[in-house]
């Protein structure tokens, strides 16, 4: 596809390696020459230095060969504006970033009336991914696929747990539900696990499962983190409004800590009535302590200040026996980070970014069975793939007992009328499945790609 990106932020820059290296034709727009050449230099793609709401800025960025126009500035307005005169000169596919919650509220009016496809929003996204997390305690990551109806789920396993110097056979055989290991990542090494593999302590698992039959497993592990009820968010910010509004909806009791009064005056507003707001400085220690996080169940530190969000995330992990999330905005530090013990960390910029590629693949792959959904997960050294299965191929039809399937690929489970499969040897992929695949290859675009 040719798509034009308006906008070298955080969200944009993300957005343009991540589809040049899909194999798109990337051309972005902005009006920093500093952040053109930052942009250019990272990744193999075009740059228009301009304001991209101007139609001769379009007209050289290629708006009149474009499939999709993209605009990802800071402004919901100058974003729907860019969109809007993109879709007058051209009929490409439109997505606006839009964060203001009013803009939001009307999200099927201005996609209907302005003819805008897409509106995404990094914030609610953000805070629908952190609800997530705090659904599931023993879980340090939630990726979903199939419209939700599939969780492929991150956790570590602790030294206590009954499973550790088992098998994956003996330690699953347990358990009255299906479950499917399908990744194991141990130190700087990454698994595509068989039934014979070994199970060890501070192993970082990946698993595929139902939510009733995760907490089955969750239980059966040892994990000791039960239910949480009570959680504390240091950060007023769009996500944490985003994330109390949705807390609270569903039965959490929450608690912000914001620095700005006027912005706490502000949230006590408008957010509902059990939400508490208190004016204060989250990173002071007795202010933690005198507003109760002995008895917090959950902790979000969601500033606008990585090093501050690290900071508070390893104070109370070492201290509490909250569960711990983490946004990080800016660090481009993933490989330390990720050994710090800071609990799950959210990339508002990847979330984002993530979503719109669904979007892409999902206009690519209107016939045929190629990648629907794809997660790059421990780190990038493995994928998750989505295929939704349109079309005949020599994978389809055949046990998967018979099928040569290519080393250090998995199939983790297959969505099919709406059922939840853990496939085994004696199953079929049909025309019709979404099938979600776990592997350390890389360039699989169709699923026939996992045969030898």
């Amino acid at each position: 596809m040719n798509i034009i990106i308006v906008g070298c932020g955080k969200v944009g820059t993300t957005l343009a390696e991540q589809l040049t290296n899909e194999g798109h034709d990337i051309t972005v727009i902005d009006t920093s020459e500093e952040a053109i050449k930052r942009v250019t230099t990272l990744c193999d793609v075009m740059g228009v230095c301009g304001n991209g709401v101007v139609h001769r800025i379009q007209q050289e960025a290629g708006i009149a060969y474009a499939d999709m126009f993209i605009a990802m500035t800071g402004s919901d307005e100058l974003n729907l504006l860019c969109c809007l005169i993109a879709k007058k000169a051209t009929q490409c596919k439109t997505i606006a970033r839009v964060r203001n919650p009013d803009f939001i509220s009307e999200r099927g009016f201005i996609k209907e009336k302005l003819g805008i496809n897409m509106l995404v929003n990094p914030e609610l996204e953000s805070a629908n991914e952190i609800a997530r997390l705090f659904s599931i305690p023993s879980a340090i990551e939630v990726d979903t696929f199939a419209r939700g109806r599939i969780d492929l789920m991150k956790t570590i396993l602790p030294a206590n747990s009954p499973f550790v110097g088992q098998s994956i056979v003996q330690a699953l055989g347990k358990l009255s539900g299906k479950v499917l290991i399908c990744a194991i990542e141990r130190g700087k090494d990454v698994i595509i696990p068989t039934g014979s593999d070994l199970l060890l302590a501070g192993d970082k698992i990946s698993f595929v499962a139902s939510r009733r039959e995760a907490s089955h497993f969750f239980k059966k592990a040892g994990f000791s983190k039960e239910h949480i009820k009570q959680i504390m968010i240091v950060g007023g910010g769009k996500i944490s409004f985003y994330l109390a509004k949705r807390l609270s909806d569903i039965g959490f009791r929450v608690k912000i800590i914001e620095k700005d009064k006027a912005h706490c005056e502000f949230l006590n507003q408008i957010l509902p009535d059990d939400v508490v707001i208190i004016h204060g400085d989250g990173s002071d220690q007795s202010l933690l302590l005198e507003e109760g996080i002995e008895g917090a169940d959950g902790f979000a530190s969601i500033t606008d200040i990585d090093e501050e969000n690290i900071m508070l995330s390893l104070y109370v992990e070492s201290n509490y026996r909250a569960k711990t999330v983490t946004k990080i905005n800016k660090l481009n530090f993933e490989g330390i980070i990720d050994q710090l013990s800071i609990g799950s960390v959210i990339y508002p910029k990847y979330i984002t970014a993530e979503m719109i590629l669904s979007y892409v693949r999902a206009l690519e792959n209107s016939s045929g069975s190629n990648v629907q959904t794809l997660y790059n997960i421990i780190g990038g050294k493995a994928q998750a793939l989505e295929f939704n299965i349109r079309s005949q191929s020599k994978a389809i039809g055949v046990p998967l007992m018979d099928l040569p399937i290519k080393k250090n690929v998995l199939l983790c489970c297959i969505s099919r009328h709406g059922k939840i499969l853990i496939p085994g040897g004696r199953d079929c992929v049909e025309i019709g499945d979404t099938v979600v695949v776990v592997t350390t290859n890389k360039g699989m675009n169709d699923f026939k790609d996992i045969l030898a």
